[in-house]
Order: C-alpha cells, then structure tokens, then sequence
C-alpha cells in the first residue's frame, strides 16, 4: 500500500479505543473558564444548531438559564465523546473529514473545568452576538448549493400508534428528463415523522426494453436519522439515468403516537450538463455486508458477536464516506485496508461508541480520502454487545439474529466508492505525494 495515499496509523483489526480528552492544552490553567467567554462560543459553534427552540435536541442551550441545569450532564457527555453526536475515533486512523461535528479536545477541556469549577457566569461584556440559524425547513447544503434541482417523495402514509415495524415501498418518477449526474443529495423526514422513521432508502429503476421490466440501476440514497446526506466529488459521477423511478424503502417504527399522512422527501442537486462527459470516473453508493456468504449474525442472551466483510475491486478506486450500520446491539466498526503483496493492515476509520440513535456518514477530506490500488481488500469488522454493559440494549435476556426489525440486528456499511482507471489512480497519487512534498518543504523553512 502507498502510504502517500492517506497516512493512516497501522494497527490490529480489534483495536477499539474510547476517547479521553488530553490534559495537555494550551489555555492557561489558572484561568476560570466562564460562560460568557469561553462556553457560549463552543455551544454556538457546535451545539445550538440542535439545541434551540423546536429543534431536534429535548432542549434547548441558548442562554446560561438553560445550560446551568445540564452543566453535569455536558461534562459527561462532552468528555465521553457522546456529544456532538459525532462517533468517529481520534487518533485512530484517518482524521481529515468533512462536516467534522466533534469538539476539539482544548474545547473538552474547556467544558469540564468550566463544570469543575462551578459555572460561573461571568462578565456580561465578554458575551458574543447570538448566532442566527437557518429555518429548520431548509434542507442540507442549501446554504452551499441552494434549492434542490429536484424534491422527490415519497406517497403518504398513515403510521399507527401501536405495532410492529413496518416497510412503506412507494414508486414515484424521478422527474429527470434527461441523464444527469448526481451531485448532492439528501433525505428529510417530516416533523412528525423524525421519530419513527428508522430509515429511508431508495433505489434508482430504469425500464429495460429487451425484458420490459423495471430493473435496479443505482443507489440514490440512503438516510438514517442524524444524516445529512451525500456529496459527490466533482471528478466523479454518480448518473441518474432518464426516465427513471424511485422506489423508496421506509422502515417505520410506531412510538406510541399516530402518524398521519406522512411524507419523506429526498432533495436531489445535479451537477451541470455535460458533467457526465468531463467526469470519467463513476461513483456509486452501495450497502457492503460484514457477514461472509452463508453466514449468520446470532447473539445469544449475554453473549457478544464479532462479524467481518472483505470486499476488492478489480480497478483502483477511491473511498469516499464510511457510514456503519447496525442496530441496537451494534457498539462499534472498523474499515482497513489490506495490501495482500505486502501483508500490511491499515486502519483506514473506527468508531467504538456506536449508537442507534444517530447515523452518520463520515466523508473523508479530499486529499485524505484512501485510494486503493486494485486487489486490495476492505476489511470491516463489525463489534456486537447483548450485556447489560451496552447501555443501549434493550433487552439482554433475548437471543437475536441477522434481521431487518429494530429488535433484529444488522451487520453492514454504506461506502461510497469512486472507480479509478490505472492513469486517474496513479495521477491522484503523483499530487498527493507533491502537495506532501511541498507542505514538508514549507515546514523546514519556517
């Protein structure tokens, strides 16, 4: 494996690490932190997009009046990694990723002395001007791209109160008239609906004139509550063919409240015309199963379960976004990279402190994203938990096996994956190792 390609820290495939922040930071450990200068700050940066009036978060953090309560609870949930929902180790493989929504460990530190030391207010003076946020109607990267070209949703569907799980699989048109590429998408539940919305898939049909059937041509997308979506590189096309429909894949779950005529929608924004001829390399987006074939995913009643993929391709590609999948026994997954000429194992990203509650798809930076020569292998394991130590078990006492119910478990990754040709593979490595070169020149001279 070239390590020029993405730099990351070899290590064994079972290795899981939680974070702990570091003591060593820059901020003067003699000063007080307050609320006012050093608190606010953080929050407005990386928790009031959540916490705020009618947002998502149970409450709200816009004022010391509403923080003052939670101070404890922060700590414990800054300094566990499990706030912002954001689940991706540090130091652990690659770290250069997009829409990064964890606190630096400075910030950490920052939170936890600030609790430490008795959440003081501070002087009124030091407070910044309050953030404004965009309508909680706006979709996903429309600040950055604005409207969606195309809205596609899903029919209306009435979800009981009471139940079992339930998977709506509506057909609509797509819209498209005419052969696109993608260029960002993303899946929004409706108000009512963000809480029994398990997950929302959809699959791109094109109608095949030899059999005269609709068939699968693509993945579209792929939406789990806490996702904001997918972007595809601009060297890259993910095509949306004419014509086509969508066919959804809702997994609801009734929480006790009668949904009504509920809706998903899936923003689509596309790239301009003619993308599809300047971008060569094809980009899909595709669900990579950890269980080998014919195998079975069971947990026993206080048992725990390792499960493993290997996938390769026959041409280089590049891998863009990582999302794990699983369900409530799921606690953590790794994706490495192995180089079968060399015997190298290279941990590529790892989330140890996997939870349901919140799905995210971890986009590795440009100049970060691995490129893997061709016959290198993807190795994904996942880690599985029905102990009372994994506090988001439900029920310990059951047996659970392989299955599509939230009380069934899963064992899966959504990868994104560019397919490289021999000259796009070997000219990304040449700027890679350039730009390596140069930062390093830089480095020396300063």
């Amino acid at each position: 494996m070239r390590s020029a390609t993405f730099g990351a820290t070899v290590v064994a495939a079972a290795t899981l690490l939680l974070f702990a922040p570091s003591s060593a930071v820059a901020q003067d450990a003699h000063t007080t932190p307050t609320f006012n200068k050093d608190i606010v700050p953080i929050f407005q940066k990386s928790c009031q997009s959540c916490h705020r009036p009618n947002s998502i978060a149970p409450m709200s953090f816009m004022n010391y009046q509403e923080v003052r309560p939670w101070a404890r609870s922060i700590k414990n949930r800054v300094v566990t990694g499990e706030m912002p929902p954001y689940r991706y180790d540090r130091h652990v493989g690659i770290q250069d990723l997009k829409d990064d929504l964890r606190l630096t460990e400075m910030e950490i530190e920052t939170i936890a002395r600030w609790v430490d030391e008795g959440t003081p207010l501070g002087d009124p003076a030091d407070l910044p001007e309050p953030r404004s946020f965009p309508d909680l109607n706006e979709w996903a990267y429309e600040a950055e791209l604005g409207p969606p070209d195309l809205v596609i949703p899903t029919k209306p569907y009435t979800l009981p109160a009471e139940g079992s799980d339930v998977w709506w699989r509506p057909i609509v048109a797509s819209g498209l008239t005419e052969d696109r590429c993608l260029k960002a998408v993303s899946v929004r539940a409706s108000a009512t609906g963000r809480g029994v919305a398990h997950h929302a898939n959809s699959q791109l049909l094109n109608y095949d004139e030899e059999t005269q059937e609709w068939v699968e041509v693509e993945r579209l997308s792929e939406y789990a509550l806490g996702k904001a979506g997918e972007v595809v590189p601009e060297d890259a096309c993910r095509l949306l063919p004419a014509d086509s429909m969508v066919r959804w894949d809702v997994h609801y779950y009734p929480n006790g409240e009668r949904v009504e005529n509920d809706v998903i929608e899936m923003g689509v924004w596309l790239y301009p015309k003619g993308h599809q001829e300047q971008a060569k390399n094809k980009q899909n987006l595709k669900l990579y199963s950890l269980l080998m074939k014919g195998g079975e995913l069971e947990l026993p009643p206080h048992g725990t379960a390792m499960t493993q993929g290997f996938h390769s391709f026959d041409t280089p590609v590049r891998i863009d976004s990582f999302q794990p999948h699983g369900h409530f026994r799921l606690v953590g997954k790794t994706l490495e990279i192995f180089d079968p000429t060399t015997g190298d194992l290279e941990m590529v990203s790892s989330v140890s402190n996997w939870t349901n509650d919140w799905h995210t798809s971890h986009i590795y930076e440009d100049d970060a994203a691995p490129l893997v020569p061709a016959g290198n292998v993807l190795v994904i394991t996942g880690y599985y938990d029905n102990t009372t130590a994994n506090r988001q078990n439900p029920d310990p006492n059951q047996w659970v096996g392989g299955g599509s119910r939230s009380a069934d478990e899963m064992s899966h990754a959504w990868i994104a994956v560019t397919h490289l040709d021999d000259e796009s593979y070997e000219q990304q490595v040449a700027e890679r190792e350039a730009k390596e070169l140069a930062k390093r020149a830089d480095n020396n001279q300063q």
